[in-house]
């Protein structure tokens, strides 16, 4: 259940029709999740979340678009963040993960977890080889 209502007609702000106009241009189609309706209480907030995402999910750089949407996906089980981690593989999906790909991210993600906790119990020295130069 929400912790907050989103405004009846967000886009009357014009900062948030400004923020879904983007939303819309850069990700090519019509829907606008609830996500940005929700965060649309808030207009800064919209405008700033938007902003970072926009520039680190949607913006070329050297991991390609499926990738970084399976690092998301990944950090959001982590973050137990149900909404995110649905949001993130069907992007991770529409960016051409395949099921057998999936199957295996599962798998790394599981054992991820597994061996962190563990260690975490443990707390064994960090090797010195695994630090980086000073």
């Amino acid at each position: 259940m929400a912790t907050l209502r989103p405004p009846p007609d967000p886009e009357a702000d014009p900062r948030v029709a400004a923020v879904f106009a983007d939303i819309r241009a850069t990700r090519g189609s019509d829907f606008v999740n609830n996500v940005w309706r929700y965060l649309a209480a808030e207009p800064g907030l919209l405008e700033s979340v938007w902003a970072e995402l926009k520039a680190v999910m949607a913006t070329p750089s050297l991991l390609e678009p499926k990738v970084k949407e399976m690092i998301y996906a990944a950090v959001s089980i982590a973050n137990a963040c149900d909404y995110c981690t649905h949001s993130h593989l069907a992007a991770a999906r529409a960016r051409g993960m395949t099921a057998a790909e999936q199957a295996e991210f599962l798998r790394i993600v599981a054992t991820a977890a597994r061996t962190n906790a563990l260690l975490n119990a443990i707390r064994p020295p960090v090797d010195r080889a695994f630090l980086a130069e000073e």
